[in-house]
């Protein structure tokens, strides 16, 4: 399909974990950069983490550094988000998102073309 595809998110208790899983088309997985981005309720999207399309550099938004995990599978055409330690302030709708042209400016949305619905993280205290 041409749209991507989030699941893993659910509702947890702080302190837990979760891993979130993006189907993308096969086709050109492998010649495209990935990213995951969040939006709040009330709030606007923010950059997540970002992997290019080698999968040999990461980036990551610092509030989550060290906590979450971003990795790719070219050969399933997955892109997942480990999240660790979650916190409330994770709370959010996790979006994935694929940039066709391997821009360098990985943490701007704008230079995404492709994008899931979205799956809801929300974590208790």
């Amino acid at each position: 399909q041409v749209q991507l595809e989030e699941s893993g998110g659910g509702l947890v208790q702080a302190g837990s974990s979760l891993r979130l899983s993006c189907a993308a088309p096969g086709r050109t997985f492998s010649e495209y950069g990935m990213a995951w981005f969040r939006q709040a309720l009330g709030k606007r999207r923010e950059y997540v983490a970002a992997i290019p399309q080698n999968g040999g550099r990461t980036y990551y938004l610092s509030a989550v550094k060290g906590r979450f995990t971003i990795s790719r599978n070219n050969a399933d055409t997955t892109v997942y988000l480990q999240m660790d330690n979650l916190k409330p302030e994770d709370t959010a709708t996790y979006y994935c998102a694929a940039d066709k042209d391997r821009s360098p400016y990985v943490d701007d949305a704008r230079e995404y073309e492709y994008w899931g619905q979205g799956t809801q993280v929300t974590v208790s205290s």
